[in-house]
């Protein structure tokens, strides 16, 4: 008979982990999912691979690496589920380890994320233990932190209620869950097609109230494959049934916590929906015809209608609550380009600043019932500050105009000083910049100060060559910062395009500052596309453009190959528009 030390020694180095892998028609990926599933090493005992009655070759491949690798188990669907939800759930119940994770078939577990978790959970004694995912763009290969916030360091928590922030983390494939946790109160997902079934997991999950343990590290990797045939169901927002089936989760979400009787949770989850959700499609509104825009208006209201005095009264100006009762108070579609500029993150409040009769800041003349007072007393940090970029191209530079605007008085306040301007790369992080410029008042007011309907100015020149990698050179008119030059599309010696933000700093008297994009100024070849040549790549096409939120950005194509891809983009956009 061991001694109770060593059993409980060789208890931890059993395996303890079953990775349930879901996949339809995804023959290209689903076996690179199974082996960094695999590649976990002992801790995973078994790998379960649910194919979801694939017509591709996905079932033979897993067939394959089944019959080389005891740990893979194939399960496959009779019938497509034309969801993910079922698949999970058959999944779990083949599942016989203590313990199970979720993982996509287009998607990959980094080395040591098993490991982490499990060391996580144990130690806390927690049914739940979370780390971070990022959010993997491809082809680009720009990596996004989903929720870094909640993973910025070890965490455990006693009941989910202490940190009503975990209602933002609506993933299930970044966590650890205890399988008989899971299987004691009957949590699943929901069956069929069913849209958004994480945040209906989840919301079962949290409303049980485990003990949930957090770690800082890497644990998922998201693949985000935009350009692909068949885009899968978050990204897939083209018609009004995602909007509806987003709305439904959150609102089945919302109903679970409070019918598990956390309150706090649950208005969590409502201010979690306006702040990512509304704030993320009010962002694309513009880019669909007025028949949706209608649509999603007239179900947006009814959705809001639902909300009570309690969820719009925790900071009534934050983006998304000003924008829901903006949306909540007007039965038509009014004022697109300045909610989609609010939506931005971080947030850009443009003008027109209106005032009731008595005086209180409001959203517009006509709407005085949103009024926008709590403006006149939050920090100067956090205010919706709005700044227009008008960028005029030439030949070998361009000439960039910023206007920061005046907001109820509180810019003048504050007494702007200077902006800090960057161009930043998403594909690298990496900057072209900083550069300081002073901010001149325009509109009248002493020692720099705007009056209430004024601007504050600042020029700068923006070097194309900065973005075509060539050496020794700046974005924004400065020093040579040769070690901030990017290779091709972020990554030396692939082809590809890159894309540069415009970042910009307020300075303020006394050391305070803001961080906020630019509102990208439109009209007649503000926003041309100019072809620059560059020693390192002969020619580098630079186009500058307004994203989704309205910030001004620059797309870059260096050498032939790059501009060809670009030419021939613009070529299929254009025919399959007509």
């Amino acid at each position: 008979m061991h001694p109770p030390a060593a059993h409980a020694g060789r208890a931890e180095r059993e395996p303890q982990v079953g990775v349930v892998v879901i996949g339809y028609n995804d023959a290209a990926h689903v076996t690179a999912a199974v082996r960094s599933a695999l590649a976990q090493g002992p801790a995973v005992r078994e790998v379960v691979a649910v194919d979801d009655c694939s017509t591709d070759d996905s079932a033979e491949l897993l067939a394959r690496l089944a019959a080389t690798e005891p740990r893979v188990k194939v399960v496959r669907r009779r019938v497509n589920s034309g969801g993910c939800g079922s698949p999970r759930n058959t999944g779990l119940d083949r599942v016989t380890s203590p313990y199970v994770m979720f993982l996509d078939s287009d998607d990959v577990l980094p080395p040591g994320a098993v490991d982490s978790l499990l060391a996580a959970a144990k130690e806390a004694s927690a049914e739940v233990a979370g780390g971070l995912c990022v959010r993997r763009e491809l082809p680009e290969g720009r990596t996004v932190p989903w929720q870094a916030s909640l993973y910025a360091a070890h965490a455990v928590y006693e009941r989910p209620s202490q940190r009503p922030r975990l209602v933002h983390d609506t993933l299930c494939v970044n966590k650890l869950y205890r399988t008989d946790f899971l299987r004691d109160h009957g949590i699943r997902f929901p069956e069929g097609r069913f849209p958004y079934e994480d945040f209906v997991f989840t919301a079962r999950v949290l409303a049980a109230g485990p003990r949930i343990a957090l770690v800082p590290n890497q644990v998922y990797v998201w693949h985000v494959r935009r350009s692909a045939d068949r885009l899968s169901i978050s990204l897939d927002r083209a018609g009004i049934t995602n909007w509806r089936a987003r709305t439904e989760a959150c609102r089945l979400a919302y109903e679970i916590l409070l019918g598990a009787g956390q309150k706090e949770l649950a208005r969590a989850a409502r201010g979690k929906f306006l702040d990512h959700e509304l704030r993320m499609y009010v962002r694309e509104l513009g880019l669909h015809d007025a028949e949706y825009q209608h649509t999603w208006w007239a179900h947006t209201r009814a959705y809001l209608a639902e909300y009570d005095a309690s969820d719009w009264a925790y900071h009534p100006t934050a983006p998304g609550r000003l924008i829901g009762r903006v949306v909540l108070a007007s039965p038509e579609p009014r004022d697109l380009p300045r909610l989609r500029d609010l939506a931005a993150r971080p947030a850009r409040l443009l003008p027109p600043y209106a005032h009731t009769p008595d005086g209180t800041p409001a959203w517009s003349a006509d709407l005085p019932q949103v009024t926008l007072e709590p403006l006149l007393t939050r920090p100067v940090g956090l205010l919706p500050l709005a700044v227009d970029a008008e960028l005029r191209p030439r030949a070998r530079a361009a000439h960039l105009r910023l206007r920061l605007h005046e907001l109820y008085g509180r810019v003048a306040q504050a007494a702007p000083e200077a902006l800090e301007v960057e161009w930043r790369c998403r594909e690298t992080g990496r900057a072209a910049g900083p550069r300081t410029v002073g901010l001149t008042a325009s509109g009248g007011g002493a020692d720099g100060a705007g009056e209430a309907d004024g601007v504050w100015s600042a020029e700068t020149t923006v070097c194309w060559t900065a973005f075509s990698g060539a050496p020794g050179v700046t974005g924004v008119s400065g020093v040579p910062r040769r070690s901030e030059v990017p290779g091709i599309a972020g990554v030396p010696g692939m082809p590809g395009t890159s894309t540069w933000d415009l970042r910009l700093r307020v300075r303020f008297r006394g050391g305070a500052y803001r961080e906020v994009t630019a509102h990208a100024t439109t009209g007649a070849g503000l926003l041309r596309r100019r072809t620059v040549f560059s020693t390192r790549h002969a020619v580098v096409l630079v186009q500058p453009y307004a994203t989704h939120s309205g910030a001004l950005a620059l797309r870059v194509a260096p050498g032939l190959r790059g501009v060809t891809a670009v030419i021939r983009a613009r070529l299929h956009r254009l025919l399959h528009c007509h």
